[in-house]
């Protein structure tokens, strides 16, 4: 798909209340990165899975690194990405037209959603590109609204990708790689919405208004 078709095919996707959470196509994403500045900062990893049908389908998904000329060492500690990692990676631009093509119209889901976002917005602008137009879901948002509501439980104002992998007890064996945290965040998706349900019938629809 073109990246011109892509944008006409957002600008032309209505996004239907009736579909289930079951039938929908989710997009679960992860970036890695330089470092948390929107300007400064650069995409070093996209992964990215397919969840649909309660299915994660680790066949289906995505995982690219970027050719870039930022790096940090800091961060590098984090995530284990060195500038001479790979050799052969493609450019920002190519990066993004194979993480397009994957994503389609699906709802993209992630931890922290406007952080990861955000950065492929800032990447797209760099290349002269729109922002994804695609409907997000946030599983630290929707984790909070799991949670009892009473003062005798202490909620914390920001909950980490570690925090509900411990919580649900998921392995954390690839943590701070960018396909291993979009595997955490799935699991932690089907989760939260089983929690979700236990209080009462959740459609697609009542997730984006929680």
């Amino acid at each position: 798909m073109s990246l011109l078709n892509f944008w006409k095919k957002e600008e032309n996707n209505l996004f239907d209340e009736n579909i289930t959470i079951e039938e929908t196509r989710f997009v679960v994403l992860d970036t890695e990165t330089t470092g948390f500045d929107y300007e400064n900062d650069r995409i070093l990893c996209i992964g990215a899975l397919v969840l649909q049908n309660g299915i994660i389908s680790v066949q289906d998904s995505f995982e690219v690194y970027l050719e870039q000329d930022h790096y940090d060492k800091s961060t590098a500690q984090i995530h284990g990405i060195l500038k001479a990692f790979v050799i052969q990676r493609p450019s920002e631009l190519e990066a993004l037209q194979q993480f397009l093509d994957f994503l389609g119209d699906s709802i993209i889901i992630a931890h922290h959603t406007i952080f990861d976002v955000t950065m492929i917005n800032k990447a797209l602008e760099r290349n002269g590109l729109p922002h994804l137009t695609n409907k997000t879901l946030d599983t630290a948002y929707l984790y909070k609204k799991t949670l009892i509501q009473s003062h005798l439980f202490e909620r914390k104002d920001h909950y980490t990708l570690d925090d509900l992998a411990d919580k649900f007890d998921i392995s954390k064996k690839d943590r701070h790689t960018a396909l291993g945290d979009a595997y955490i965040t799935a699991i932690a998706f089907l989760k939260i919405v089983k929690k979700l349900r236990e209080k009462k019938a959740v459609s697609l629809n009542q997730l984006f208004k929680l």
